[in-house]
């Protein structure tokens, strides 16, 4: 039985990993560029800035591991 492949041979564009609530950041592998940690306000802007034409919404485009669309509860102020 072949093991799945992992989020840098996934083929998705974007691969969220999973969700860690002791962290404001999920990390992302951006297909080509590596993984970047990125916080819910970074995460659109920075996705559009690599693939201009993404849908966000499209699963084969954006692929999250866990938690579709959460983050990790964080306030300004906070370490």
């Amino acid at each position: 039985m072949k093991n799945a492949p992992g989020p840098e041979e996934s083929g998705y564009p974007v691969f969220v990993e999973s969700f860690d609530a002791d962290s404001r950041y999920r990390r992302v592998r951006l297909r080509g560029l590596g993984c970047e940690p990125l916080e819910r306000e970074e995460f659109e802007p920075r996705l559009r800035q690599v693939f201009p034409d993404i849908d966000l919404d499209d699963p084969a485009q954006v692929h999250w591991e866990d938690r579709p669309g959460q983050w990790p509860p964080w306030h300004p102020g906070e370490a």
